[in-house]
């Protein structure tokens, strides 16, 4: 089986308003993942590096950053990034541009997990509802003009407050949710502003959110995580 997890680090600022990368990599170090899909990964201002430290990422875990070189300094890409387990072979990577009135993206990799080629896309989607619906569509027609249809997870941020409308409609109509429960706010959640999703080569076994009393701390969101295993 792979675990994966989805974080919004809110670039590495708690509920104390303190920034603190090392306390964001002792979260992702607790939930262990094979492989993590982050939002708000970078700084939002100047030259926009990352709010981890690529060194302390390298030194002190067992991750390492997948490079799609976007930016000097950044972890990935308008913020999203992916870390994978140091063990996990890149296969393949892609930056997607996605429709927004501010700048948007999402990233994808084709991993091999074990043995098992595992596609992962990782978002954070528009505060407005009308460009979260374009921006899903334009994620699914990106993955539809792909080759092939291997295992595949898409997680983030997807800022959707409705319980099944929106864009979860949309990405309903081809993939399942991973049943993750509520991830924001981190002290006291409220919300499932965070989701992953499976297309139907892959099954979830087990799911859920992360609250440990760290990750009550290290950001507004908890990390949710899922075990999921090829049909």
């Amino acid at each position: 089986m792979i675990l994966v997890a989805s974080y919004n680090m809110r670039k590495a600022i708690g509920t104390d308003r303190r920034r603190r990368p090392e306390r964001t990599l002792e979260v992702l170090r607790e939930v262990d993942a094979d492989v993590i899909a982050l939002q708000e990964a970078d700084r939002r201002f100047g030259a926009r590096a990352s709010a981890m430290p690529l060194h302390l990422i390298e030194e002190h875990s067992d991750y390492k950053p997948v490079l799609f070189e976007a930016r000097a300094g950044s972890l990935g890409w308008h913020g999203n990034a992916l870390l994978v387990k140091k063990s996990v072979e890149v296969v393949d990577r892609e930056l997607i541009h996605l429709p927004s009135l501010e700048p948007r993206g999402a990233v994808l990799a084709d991993l091999r997990i074990d043995g098992t080629l595992l596609r992962v896309l990782g978002m954070h989607l528009d505060l407005s509802g009308l460009w979260r619906r374009r921006q899903a569509h334009a994620i699914l027609s990106h993955l539809e003009a792909r080759d092939g249809e291997p295992p595949t997870v898409l997680m983030g941020d997807l800022n959707e407050w409705s319980a099944n409308g929106g864009c979860l409609r949309d990405f309903g109509h081809h993939h399942r949710f991973a049943e993750c429960g509520r991830s924001f706010h981190a002290r006291r959640p409220i919300a499932q502003l965070d989701r992953i999703m499976v297309n139907g080569a892959l099954e979830v076994v087990e799911s859920g959110a992360h609250q440990s009393a760290t990750a009550r701390k290290a950001s507004d969101h908890l990390p949710i995580w899922a075990r999921v295993r090829p049909v």
